[in-house]
């Protein structure tokens, strides 16, 4: 899963490398993005807008609004279907299994 992140003053790209089924996998992500800027404080102190936006059932879109700052970050699951070092994956996409 990559999480591209963008504030006032950085961008920033974050890989997490999940394993198990799709089902697994997806849950585990929405785990994810349900901690990236959680809305509210320790002291309680007025809470902060936090918007989540679904683009696909694999992609997701998060924006925190805080004071005069904002954070956003864009999650995307995918699946790796290629890789020079890895045991039944071929080295190319077009060498990938074509799926049903």
């Amino acid at each position: 899963m990559r999480a591209l992140g963008l504030s006032e003053l950085s961008h920033h790209t974050v890989w997490h490398e999940l394993e198990g089924t799709e089902a697994e996998a997806r849950a585990e992500m929405l785990r994810i993005i349900d901690t990236f800027g959680a809305a509210g404080t320790a002291r309680g102190r007025r809470r902060q807008r936090r918007r989540v936006y679904r683009v696909s059932e694999r992609s997701y879109f998060v924006r925190v609004e805080k004071g005069m700052s904002s954070n956003e970050a864009h999650f995307v699951l995918a699946e790796l279907v290629a890789d020079t070092h890895g045991d039944g994956l071929p080295d190319t996409a077009g060498d990938a299994p074509e799926t049903p």
